[in-house]
């Protein structure tokens, strides 16, 4: 144990520590004032004198190596330690292509309203701003809230449209999260989505770490994706591999098709829609999966609180205690080994009676 605690310790300014060796000098000398006495055989011995002349000279030691060491800059060093709590490892994918700056199904033109991609949808698109949000601004402030929530859970996230970009490894700083949520808001997204390459790189957050509980892909997106035989197993291996469930929160435009194929729809035609084939490939993967589907803020809401509901299992992380400053510890006992010291010479006799 103690030494663990000297290989903790660290100094921000080491040279002051060639005067420590001073710290012996009050060991070496005397310093008490000399009294006459006639015969010195006369006075009786005195033990309790003898122990309180060598806790002045220890008190004058630690005076002197106390304000060498804060003159040093110690402290100690961050360290991690392994907790236990309740909650789930989390990599969120967020979509950011261009439709995501787009409005909900459920406030976007209805079915006989404008077309997309005409001016007369563009221009509904763009007015009262200030009333109507984003499917990207309604998930960002939603997940802001999420890991608000859930103080013990440690987040990574990457954004994703044509390319995925990590953007915040593996963390529980709940400032850092918000910030990396916050950044997904900056610039305009691209008109196309590779949700397979996102599902790789948020399946890369868990390269290389050891197993400690519940694991999570939460994917953010607002339409699917056809993916090739070949990557489609590559996911599945790694998806089983790394032991992780998967939440597809899927955020439904105007016009957009829903989850589920229609009962009048030919066999096997539902597969043409990426939204349709993307979610049975999910539940066809042999790990935990759930899909949600939000047409409005609300139902978005309601998703991401039942994600934080069925994920808060038991889960030991390593938590990182950082570095503490020693400084005004090492100044404290200096000034009380000098308080000490004064008080004795107060009360120290002037003369013999």
């Amino acid at each position: 144990m103690a030494m663990n605690l000297l290989d903790s310790i660290g100094w921000a300014h080491p040279t002051w520590l060639w005067l420590l060796p001073l710290a012996l000098l009050p060991l070496l000398r005397d310093g008490r004032t000399t009294r006459s006495h006639s015969w010195l055989a006369l006075l009786p011995a005195d033990r309790a004198s003898v122990a309180l002349k060598w806790l002045l000279r220890v008190l004058g030691a630690l005076a002197i190596a106390g304000i060498v060491v804060a003159l040093a800059g110690v402290y100690r060093a961050e360290y991690e330690v392994e907790r236990v709590g309740q909650g789930a490892e989390i990599a969120l994918l967020l979509d950011r292509s261009r439709s995501m700056d787009e409005r909900f199904a459920s406030s976007s033109a209805s079915v006989n309203g404008p077309t997309p991609g005409s001016a007369a949808w563009y221009a509904y698109n763009q007015q009262d701003e200030r009333v109507h949000v984003s499917k990207g601004q309604a998930a960002r402030q939603l997940l802001g809230e999420f890991a608000a929530s859930r103080q013990q859970d440690r987040f990574a996230m990457a954004v994703f449209s044509t390319l995925p970009i990590r953007v915040l490894d593996f963390t529980q700083k709940t400032d850092v999260v918000q910030a990396a949520i916050a950044a997904g808001e900056v610039g305009r997204g691209l008109g196309e989505t590779d949700i397979a390459a996102a599902l790789l790189e948020g399946l890369r957050f868990f390269d290389d770490r050891p197993y400690t509980g519940s694991r999570i892909v939460l994917l953010v997106s607002d339409g699917g994706d056809h993916i090739d035989p070949g990557v489609r197993q590559v996911i599945v291996d790694r998806l089983r591999a790394q032991r992780v469930s998967l939440y597809w929160i899927y955020i439904r435009s105007a016009r957009s098709p829903g989850l589920r194929a229609s009962a009048g729809d030919a066999p096997g035609a539902a597969d043409t829609v990426p939204e349709i084939f993307l979610d049975r490939f999910f539940q066809s993967a042999g790990v935990p999966y759930r899909a949600y589907e939000a047409e409005n803020p609300e139902a978005l809401k309601r998703a991401i609180a039942d994600v934080g509901r069925l994920e808060n299992l038991p889960i030991t992380y390593q938590d990182l205690v950082p570095r503490r400053d020693l400084t005004a510890h090492a100044y404290a006992l200096a000034l009380a080994a000098v308080l000490l010291l004064f008080a004795s010479r107060w009360t120290e006799g002037r003369s013999w009676r």
